[in-house]
């Protein structure tokens, strides 16, 4: 049943990709940065002390260790090649400046200024941090797609098609559960003015 719903959903994504293309030239407003420009600066999307890979040293991990680090859910995608239901992932509507980093290993692989609005369902983007990422060929379906994961620890991440936005015309559709959101401005605690009060510590919301 889902795979001929995502079968279904394919045969679209020219479509919505399309107006995802006219939503972001319009959020421009004027000229936008070049892939080049985007690329070379994303360290400027990066908060003061983000919690990231120090370094692209591939990270190698047996199955157990790797259950042991992900949910259930981002083991399925990083690890078994699976895939997300459309619309599930709470990046769709992440909007604020970041940097999009693997959830298995934290190498920053997209920002917020390469994220798409692609009305397919997954988090988009147009293109990557350089070097990030690496490609192979995916026949699942019954034909080939061009599938990316992760350079440093071989996570797949999603696959990319030639539907995108300008300036690359590329969309790299990414499964949700299998990236990480750094915001640029991270909230800090606030400030007390007096002493801590006695009583029951509240409880965490879920």
């Amino acid at each position: 049943m889902y795979r001929r719903s995502l079968l279904k959903s394919l045969t679209a994504l020219p479509l919505l990709a399309l107006a995802g293309r006219s939503r972001l030239a319009s959020a421009a407003g004027g000229a936008a940065p070049t892939e080049q420009e985007l690329q070379k600066n994303w360290k400027e999307l990066l908060a003061d002390g983000a919690d990231i890979a120090p370094s692209r040293e591939p990270l190698k991990l047996s199955a157990e260790e790797w259950k042991k680090r992900l949910s259930p859910e981002a083991y399925h995608v990083l690890r078994e090649e699976g895939t997300e239901h459309a619309g599930t992932s709470l990046l769709l509507e992440e909007h604020r400046p970041g940097v999009f980093v693997c959830a298995g290993c934290s190498l920053p692989l997209f920002t917020s200024a390469m994220k798409f609005d692609s009305g397919t369902g997954w988090p988009s983007f147009f293109t990557s941090i350089p070097g990030a990422l690496g490609t192979g060929v995916d026949g699942k379906l019954g034909y080939e797609r061009t599938e990316y994961h992760c350079i440093r620890c071989s996570g797949h991440h999603g696959h990319v098609f030639p539907d995108g936005p300008p300036p690359t015309g590329q969309r790299y559709c990414n499964n949700g559960v299998a990236l990480r959101f750094i915001p640029k401005a991270q909230s800090k605690p606030p400030a007390r003015s007096g002493p801590t009060p006695l009583g029951p510590k509240p409880l965490a919301k879920p």
